[in-house]
C-alpha cells in the first residue's frame, strides 16, 4: 500500500485503522499532482484506453519488470556471486526478466545455466579496456518494451521488497517516477536458494524467511566510490529521464549513479522517490575491500584510477552536478519508507543534491560544494597512464597487427562513426593518432586507446584542411611518420583514414598477401585500365607488414615526404614505383628495386576509391552497390571539403555516429 506523509513518520488512519489500498492510491495521485505536477512540471502521461488495459494486467499479473546489469568477468566480477545475485532476481514473485550486458563468454555461460528470462546483450558499448560505458546500458534500458526497468550491480542479492515496491508504484502508471536505493553490504551470506530458486534455505537446508534476510546487518550500508551498491528503478522506459545528454560514464568507476539521480531530480521530468530506508539488496561480501578505486583489478590497464579521473571530470563539466543553479521553486524528492505493512511518501523540505544523494546522512552544504570543487579540480585534463609502447601491446591482434586511425579536431566525429563501425565488425586491434589536445581529451572520454604526437602540426585547420591544401600536406606526414615508428617496434600497420568506411575486417586478407608485400588502395579513376597508373597510389588505406623490406622503403617515403613541399601521397608512389611508374609490374603493381618490396594495388572492387563507379552517387543505395561488388571497404574521398564530405556519407546512411548524445548506433 501507498500512503502520503507529508510531516511525520506515522501512517494516516480513519477511525483509527490504516487507509486501503485504493485510498493509498488516492492519495499519492492526489498528494503527488498537487505537489509536482501543478509546480510547472510537464509529466508524460499515456492516453487513457492503453493505460486503462495496462492497469488491468498489472492487477492481475503484475507489472513486466527487466533487470539489466553489466557483468564483470574475473577477476574482477565474481562469477558465483553473480549467479546468487541473477538467482534472487529470478526468484522475486513476478513477472521478471534479465538482460545481461556483456560480450564476455562468462556471461553466456551464466544465462545458458539459469534458463529462458536471462538473455545476453552484447551490444554494449565498452572502453578498450573492456569498461562498458553506462550511458550505453542506460540507453539499452530505456530503449526496452518492459512496464518497469531496474539497474542493479551483478553481485547484488535483491529480496522480494523489490518486487512489491514496484508492483505498489505501477499502479500509478498515469505519472512517469524513479525509485533509487542502497543495497546493505553484509559480510557473511550463508543462505541459498532452492526449489528452482523460489526459496532461501540456510545451509543446515532450513527454510529462511524474508524477515530473517533482512536481519543479516541490515545496518550497514554500502559506500563505495564505485557507485556500485546502488539500485535504481523507473516506469515507461519510453519517457525520457533527464533534460540534457548523459555523458560517456565508465561503468562502476564511481560519480554515475549519484549523477544520475541528481539529474532527474532537478530536471523535474519524473516524481523521484527515495527508498534507502527500506532494505531492498544485499552485498554479501565486503564491498568497499573488493571494488574500492584504490584495488582496482581492470586486468588491462596498469592504473585503473585515470577512469575514476574520466567520471569525475564528466560528472564536473555535464549538467548541474556541481552546480546549484536558481530555482523559483525547489526540485521535489519524496522518501518512501515502511511502516505496519504500508508505504509511506514523505516529501524531503530540505534538499541539497550536490554530493549527497548516495548517503544515508545529509552531507553539510559546504561539503557538499567542497566535494564538487574536488571533482571539478580532476576536470582539467584527462589522460591515458599507458605509453604509446602499451597501447599497442594492448591491442595488437595474434599477427601483431594493428589498425592506425590519424585525427585532428576536424574530424572527431568522423572518427567515432569509424570506430562504430570497427566495434561492430568486432575489430578491436585499433590505436588513434591524435593530432591536438583537443582530439586526445575527446578520444580518452570516449574510451579510445588513443596516444598524442607531440611533433604534429599546430595551425591544423577544422574546415580547411582537405586534399591539396597546405594544412593537409602537413597531416599526411605525421602518418608515415607514425607508421615507420610501429613498423620499427615489431608490429604491422593497417593505416586507415577515418573516412574510409568498413563493410568487412579485411585484416585476414591483407595478411594473407604475405611478407615483403606492401599492398594500398588504388586512387584510379577510369573505370578500366591500369589501376598503378602514376601518382595513383592512396595512401589513406595501406597494409604494411613489419619486415626489413617495408621498413626500408618506409624510412625512404618518410625522408623523401619530408623535403617535399606535397603531401606524403606522391611520395609513396614515386618512391615505391618510381618516377612516372618505372617500376610498375602489369597494370595492378610494382617492385621497388632497392629493397624487392612487392606492391599491390588493391583491386577497387573490394577497395573502391571515391570516384570508382559512382558508387557514392547512389547515396542511399551505397550499401547495396557494394555489397553486389563485394567490397571490403569504400574511402570516402575525391570530395573537396570537410563539410561535403560529411554531408556525403551521412546522405548515404553509412553514419554511425551521432553527436548530440555521443551515442554510437552500430552495436
Amino acid at each position: 500500500m501507498l500512503a502520503a506523509a507529508r510531516h511525520g513518520p506515522h501512517p494516516r488512519r480513519r477511525g483509527g485503522q490504516l487507509t486501503t489500498a485504493n485510498e493509498c492510491l488516492v492519495l499519492l495521485l492526489a498528494f503527488a499532482a498537487a505537489a509536482v505536477v501543478l509546480c510547472c512540471s510537464s509529466y508524460h502521461t499515456r492516453s487513457g484506453s492503453h493505460r486503462g488495459e495496462e492497469v488491468d494486467r498489472h492487477r492481475t499479473i503484475g507489472p513486466r519488470v527487466t533487470i539489466f546489469s553489466a557483468p564483470l568477468p574475473p577477476p574482477e566480477g565474481s562469477p558465483a556471486q553473480q549467479e546468487l545475485a541473477v538467482r534472487s532476481w529470478l526468484a522475486l514473485p513476478g513477472n521478471v526478466t534479465v538482460v545481461l550486458l556483456a560480450a564476455h563468454p562468462s556471461a553466456h555461460e551464466l544465462a545458458g545455466r539459469l534458463g529462458g528470462r536471462v538473455t545476453v546483450d552484447h551490444a554494449i558499448d565498452i572502453s578498450f579496456t573492456g569498461t562498458p560505458f553506462f550511458h550505453s546500458i542506460v540507453a539499452r534500458a530505456q530503449a526496452s518494451d518492459s512496464d518497469i526497468c531496474v539497474l542493479a550491480d551483478s553481485e547484488i542479492v535483491l529480496l522480494p521488497e523489490t518486487f512489491t515496491l514496484m508492483k505498489n508504484f505501477s499502479r500509478s502508471d498515469n505519472l512517469d517516477w524513479f525509485i533509487f536505493s542502497v543495497s546493505r553490504n553484509v559480510s557473511a551470506f550463508p543462505y541459498h536458494l532452492v526449489d528452482n530458486g523460489n526459496k532461501w534455505v540456510d545451509e543446515d537446508g532450513r527454510e529462511v524467511s524474508f524477515k530473517k534476510l533482512l536481519e543479516i546487518q541490515s545496518d550497514k550500508w554500502t559506500r563505495d566510490v564505485s557507485d556500485r551498491g546502488l539500485i535504481v528503478a523507473w516506469n515507461n522506459p519510453s519517457s525520457p529521464l533527464i533534460a540534457g545528454v548523459m555523458p560517456s560514464f565508465l561503468i562502476g568507476r564511481g560519480v554515475h549513479n549519484r549523477w544520475l539521480i541528481h539529474e532527474v531530480v532537478s530536471s523535474e521530468i519524473r516524481l523521484v522517490f527515495d527508498a534507502r530506508n527500506l532494505v531492498l539488496g544485499l552485498y554479501p561480501e565486503n564491498f568497499s575491500e573488493k571494488h574500492g578505486m584504490s584495488t582496482s583489478s581492470n586486468a588491462s590497464s596498469p592504473d585503473g584510477s585515470w577512469e575514476y579521473d574520466v567520471n569525475r571530470h564528466l560528472a564536473a563539466v555535464y549538467g548541474s552536478y556541481c552546480y546549484e543553479f536558481p530555482r523559483k521553486k525547489p526540485a521535489m524528492l519524496y522518501k518512501v519508507a515502511k511502516q505496519f505493512g504500508d508505504y509511506l511518501l514523505m516529501k524531503v523540505e530540505e534538499l541539497n543534491l550536490s554530493g549527497s544523494i548516495i548517503n544515508k546522512e545529509q552531507i553539510l552544504p559546504a561539503e557538499a560544494v567542497s566535494q564538487c570543487k574536488k571533482e571539478i579540480s580532476y576536470s582539467t585534463a584527462v589522460t591515458l597512464p599507458h605509453s604509446f609502447e602499451m597501447l599497442l601491446q594492448l591491442a595488437a591482434d595474434k599477427n601483431r597487427s594493428v589498425v592506425l586511425a590519424v585525427a585532428g579536431a576536424s574530424y572527431g566525429d568522423m572518427l567515432m562513426s569509424w570506430v562504430c563501425r570497427l566495434r561492430h565488425l568486432r575489430v578491436t586491434n585499433f590505436v588513434v593518432c591524435a593530432l591536438d589536445q583537443e582530439t586526445y581529451e575527446f578520444s580518452v572520454l570516449q574510451g579510445l586507446p588513443v596516444f598524442r604526437d607531440p611533433l604534429s602540426p599546430k595551425n591544423v585547420s577544422f574546415d580547411d584542411c582537405h586534399f591539396g591544401t597546405q594544412c593537409f600536406q602537413q597531416v599526411t606526414k605525421v602518418k608515415s611518420r607514425i607508421v615507420l615508428k610501429i613498423l620499427r617496434l615489431g608490429y604491422n600497420v593497417l593505416m586507415s583514414d577515418v573516412d574510409v568506411y568498413w563493410f568487412h575486417n579485411p585484416m585476414v586478407f591483407l595478411h594473407s598477401l604475405g611478407p615483403g608485400t606492401f599492398a594500398a588502395q588504388s586512387d584510379e579513376f577510369n573505370k578500366t585500365g591500369p589501376i598503378n597508373m602514376p601518382r595513383r597510389l592512396n595512401s589513406g588505406f595501406y597494409y604494411a607488414r613489419s619486415d626489413n623490406a617495408t621498413i626500408a622503403a618506409m624510412e625512404m617515403i618518410v625522408k623523401h615526404a619530408a623535403n617535399s613541399g606535397l603531401s606524403e601521397q606522391p611520395s609513396f608512389y614515386d618512391i615505391l614505383c618510381g618516377k612516372d611508374g618505372a617500376n610498375r609490374i602489369g597494370n595492378d603493381r610494382c617492385l621497388e628495386p632497392n629493397t624487392n618490396l612487392a606492391v599491390v594495388f588493391l583491386s577497387r572492387k573490394m577497395f573502391p576509391n571515391g570516384a570508382y563507379l559512382g558508387l557514392w552517387e547512389k547515396k542511399r543505395d551505397v550499401q547495396l552497390a557494394c555489397k553486389k561488388i563485394g567490397c571490403f571497404t569504400i574511402h570516402n574521398n575525391w570530395v573537396k571539403g570537410r563539410r561535403k564530405k560529411l554531408q556525403r556519407q551521412m546522405a548515404s546512411g553509412l553514419w554511425k555516429y551521432d553527436p548530440s548524445s555521443r551515442f554510437l548506433f552500430c552495436l
